[in-house]
């Protein structure tokens, strides 16, 4: 069944086509990779299906009733949250405090705890528990100290526990391997394994090709705001269109 279906977008800045009629479903609880060159549209689309710009047309189906044009907070209450590219955190707030909003929101508030743990109501507790899920050392330092100070492997998994703290159906990450050491996304990987035999349904932007076919169910290939190739990675990267977008990437 799909959870997320999406019609025909298609956004425009000024005489720019950044999507042009850019359509596909996700089935709930599969890893879905949307690849692409710089400047393909990814980020765009992503922004576009959360709420965060406007669609000139085309329709957005979040388990049948449609999204289209909502607020992303709304959107976010109704379970699809995302990580940032560039990061936003709480910079002023220890890492683990940067969790106590998603926490206390109402989605959060009624589903209760965290699936790994946790007391509901012990929110300090909980978030200290979804940092540890995702890499922090829990009897280090590190999850109290300021964002501020976190390098960029830390901050990348402080966007994806701010993520899971919201207990989503659906996570849109967005570069979430970029700016990890080899060992950190090994770290991550089996995270993402567990989310998904948890129902989670994953949604990855990813310029880290290889990282992203080892946990991938299937991928979509934009270019130029169009989508070019949908499947299996194995048949994507060899499509034609997609061997061309690519022409001379060391990615491929």
């Amino acid at each position: 069944m799909s959870i997320l279906v999406v019609e025909n977008l298609t956004k425009s800045f000024g005489g720019l086509k950044a999507l042009n009629a850019v359509s596909f479903e996700v089935k709930e609880g599969e890893v879905f990779g949307i690849i692409g060159p710089n400047g393909s549209g990814k980020t765009t689309l992503i922004n576009c299906i959360t709420g965060f710009l406007k669609v000139n047309s085309g329709k957005v189906f979040y388990r049948g009733k449609d999204i289209t044009g909502l607020p992303p907070h709304k959107i976010a209450l109704m379970g699809i949250t995302r990580t940032f590219q560039i990061m936003r955190p709480y910079y002023s707030l220890p890492a683990f405090k940067n969790l106590i909003v998603p926490l206390w929101s109402k989605r959060a508030t009624k589903l209760g705890g965290w699936r790994g743990g946790g007391k509901h109501g012990d929110r300090d507790t909980v978030a200290v528990d979804i940092l540890e899920e995702i890499g922090f050392e829990r009897d280090s330092k590190v999850p109290y100290k300021p964002a501020s100070v976190l390098p960029t492997g830390y901050l990348k998994r402080l966007e994806l526990a701010r993520c899971l703290a919201l207990r989503p159906d659906v996570i849109f990450c967005d570069e979430i391997f970029s700016g990890l050491s080899v060992s950190e996304i090994a770290g991550l990987l089996p995270l993402i394994e567990k989310l998904k035999i948890e129902g989670v349904t994953l949604i990855m932007v990813e310029h880290r090709l290889k990282e992203l076919f080892k946990v991938a169910d299937r991928v979509m290939a934009l270019q130029f705001g169009e989508k070019i190739a949908e499947g299996d990675y194995k048949d994507v990267i060899e499509h034609p269109k997609v061997k061309e977008a690519y022409l001379g990437s060391e990615e491929v």
